[in-house]
């Protein structure tokens, strides 16, 4: 590695496949399962695990193991973060500091401009995950303690994998069918515990930092105020993109919710009483957003919830979150840009501050990309299962790519290419085209120069 100089995309790419491979291989030892496990089924188990998906082909909760499922847990934390932060923060503590170039390369993975911040940031973002996994396990146990007939090393167990499950968006459950389990689907308590833990987990860690600050900065206010009888003022604690992708998640959460509640509220939501409906109603509109639970039978969902969901899952979470999809803030740019388009206007502003053309560019190219390997992904499944509804494989695809984890109930029908094609779209939509592609083609050098524009014609 000393001998060649690595981009962090590379860099990235490669901690995740050498991650999957070596789940592969651990989740074949004898102790990992308690029933034959075929080496595609364990490849599809770890890279699902690696890249937080959640979709699954065995039951994870009857054909693992407790060794196996640590091994899921264990593949889904290092997927979550990030292996390169692990490898950063260790080099960091094992030989005191850290070079110049190990900074670069984690910077350019964390998106953190400045070098002082990089391990600032990764600490930070280390001691907020564990932070918030165990807040969640203790919250978990708490309302699971009566509902679940085991013993109190199983229920914490149980507590811990499903706090790490849902904060790193990975969807995996250790109980048969899911959340849907009659154990926990009226447990209401336990469904919003779970809700907030991959709602925490799909806002990314710079957003989580910079609500903290803003935070600590109010309460720096109130009690300047009260003790000093005025407060320094101090602008953009809350930075704007922060404030796009908190707004954007607040109104599609919302909006969702509504929407769902209204359409399944006589059909799949019927056994709930109202409450529960409203509930349940908030998990499913949230899940979708890269977490990938599932409260309810999807399957049994309307065509017009199913193409609904569809989109929500194309969107997905946060930037440098646990979560996948094209991400909020792409979304979001893509709309004011629209907006501004229809608008007349040749800039893209909002909240006093004018959008880069460098984030626009970005945000198209990966809708583009997504909907391109996607579309690729559907038509592969296609040729492997050509009697399969389009409904099904698209919604599998969708979920996939976006690294979100739910089903229509197929997965485990699909033929040997068509998982192959899924753990595929679960590798590029966790790692990203745009980061294949930036690295694995060639830069081309800084000209200091530009040809002449041209106007074409595109409507």
């Amino acid at each position: 590695m000393k001998k060649r100089f690595y981009n962090p995309a590379q860099l990235f790419v490669l901690s995740f496949f050498l991650l999957i491979v070596t789940g592969t291989l651990l989740l074949k030892l004898p102790f990992a399962i308690n029933q034959p496990l075929s080496w595609i089924d364990s490849l599809f188990t770890s890279t699902s695990a690696v890249c937080v998906t959640g979709l699954v082909v065995v039951d994870t909760a009857t054909h693992f193991t407790i060794w196996g499922q640590l091994i899921i847990m264990l593949l889904i934390q290092a997927g979550g973060i990030g292996i390169l932060s692990f490898a950063g923060l260790f080099a960091y503590f094992l030989k005191g500091g850290s070079s110049y170039e190990n900074q670069l390369t984690i910077g350019g993975f964390s998106n953190t401009e400045r070098m002082s911040e990089v391990f600032d940031l990764l600490k930070n973002t280390i001691v907020i995950t564990f932070g918030i996994e165990l807040v969640g396990a203790l919250a978990i146990y708490s309302s699971i303690s009566n509902d679940i007939p085991a013993s109190l090393s199983s229920k914490v167990f149980f507590s811990l994998f499903h706090s790490v499950s849902a904060f790193c968006n990975a969807g995996f459950a250790i109980l048969p069918d899911g959340l849907m389990n009659t154990s926990v689907v009226y447990n209401y308590n336990f469904q919003l515990i779970i809700a907030f833990i991959y709602i925490f987990g799909g806002l990314g860690f710079p957003i989580v930092l910079n609500v903290l600050t803003y935070i600590k900065h109010l309460c720096s206010l109130m009690i300047g105020k009260w003790a000093y009888k005025k407060a320094m003022y101090k602008p953009w604690v809350l930075n704007i993109n922060s404030k796009i992708n908190l707004i954007t998640t607040a109104v599609i959460s919302s909006l969702a919710t509504v929407i769902l509640f209204v359409n399944e509220y006589d059909h799949v939501f019927s056994e709930h009483g109202f409450i529960g409906k409203i509930v349940i109603a908030f998990a499913t509109a949230t899940t979708p957003r890269t977490a990938g639970f599932n409260s309810i039978d999807f399957g049994d969902l309307q065509f017009s919830s199913v193409m609904f969901i569809i989109f929500l899952m194309w969107i997905g979470a946060s930037p440098n979150s646990t979560g996948g999809g094209i991400k909020t803030s792409t979304f979001s740019i893509a709309l004011l840009n629209v907006l501004s388009l229809a608008r007349g206007k040749d800039r893209t502003e909002i909240f006093g501050r004018e959008i880069s053309k460098t984030s626009i560019q970005r945000a198209f190219a990966t809708m583009f990309l997504s909907l391109m390997t996607i579309g690729l992904g559907v038509f592969s499944i296609s040729f492997f299962e050509p009697k399969r509804p389009l409904l099904e494989i698209a919604f599998e695809c969708f979920s996939a790519y976006s690294t979100v984890g739910l089903s229509l109930g197929v997965t485990h029908e699909f033929v040997y290419g068509s998982k192959v094609v899924l753990i595929l779209l679960m590798f590029i939509g966790r790692v990203t085209m745009l980061s294949i592609l930036i690295a694995f083609i060639k830069k081309t050098k800084y000209t200091y120069y530009r040809y002449a524009q041209e106007e074409l014609t595109v409507y």
